[in-house]
């Protein structure tokens, strides 16, 4: 698929990597529709890119099967899904005030694979509908896990629970949507530069930039994006999660 023809859905689509991804797609002529929480990030998104933006939580079923079809209304139908929305979710199950609440542990999974799994059957469905390519294909779909689904820390049990889930359900989805020609591939990102990390203290981006074999930095958001393009564009990748990484491998602590 080339870039010009993408009709994409974003969700966490006006920060951090959802945002870096918008910006690549509209940059080379592709459309693109952004579901997220933040309405002033939102709106500044909308007039810059000229996009879509549609206030979604995630975890809704129905909020997402409605944002998915304003983003078919908008952009004249959806071929690509990115989903970019999670939140970090650090904390010990066994912490010094006592078990983490359940609470805490589901809203993570909640969001993070729940949240992802909603828009996957969601823009499925609105793709089912395209016209198919000279492959068969009528879309692609990319999720976002974390290198935390293989290597996670102390403290990261629900965080890594749900990227793992979100590697795990790669290729069961992949192989599903061979029916409709939609291809589904993963991306794990390592330590990447994100509002989250604006937000350390610099001795804290340092030493993670120091932890990475090379190149010793903290990943861009724009090298996140560019993998998702390629993605887009190469029809053969299929099933696949892709580190991005820089080489880390994530120390127990």
């Amino acid at each position: 698929m080339q870039l010009e023809n993408v009709k994409a859905v974003i969700t966490g689509g006006v920060s951090g990597l959802g945002l870096a991804v918008a910006k690549h797609f509209t940059a080379h002529g592709g459309r693109v529709t952004l579901l997220d929480i933040n309405d002033e990030a939102g709106a500044k998104a909308e007039e810059e890119l000229g996009a879509l933006y549609v206030h979604t939580d995630v975890t809704s079923e129905q909020a997402v099967s409605d944002a998915v079809a304003k983003a078919v209304e908008f952009m004249g139908g959806v071929n690509v899904c990115v989903n970019c929305a999670g939140i970090i979710g650090a904390g010990r199950t066994l912490g010094r005030e006592g078990p983490m609440p359940l609470d805490y542990f589901s809203k993570v999974i909640q969001i993070n694979l729940i949240g992802s799994f909603n828009a996957v059957k969601a823009a499925a469905a609105a793709m089912e509908e395209n016209v198919p390519n000279e492959d068969g294909e009528r879309g692609v779909i990319i999720n976002t896990a974390s290198v935390a689904a293989y290597e996670g820390q102390v403290g990261q049990a629900a965080y890594s629970a749900s990227k793992g889930g979100i590697v795990g359900m790669t290729l069961p989805l992949a192989r599903e949507f061979t029916r409709i020609g939609v291809r589904v591939n993963t991306i794990a990102p390592g330590i990447f530069w994100t509002p989250m990390a604006d937000g350390m203290p610099e001795h804290i981006q340092e030493s993670l930039a120091a932890s990475i074999p090379f190149p010793s930095r903290l990943g861009k958001p724009s090298e996140y994006a560019e993998l998702a393009a390629h993605i887009v564009e190469n029809g053969y990748f299929n099933g696949e999660t892709i580190r991005l990484d820089g080489a880390v491998r994530m120390q127990p602590k």
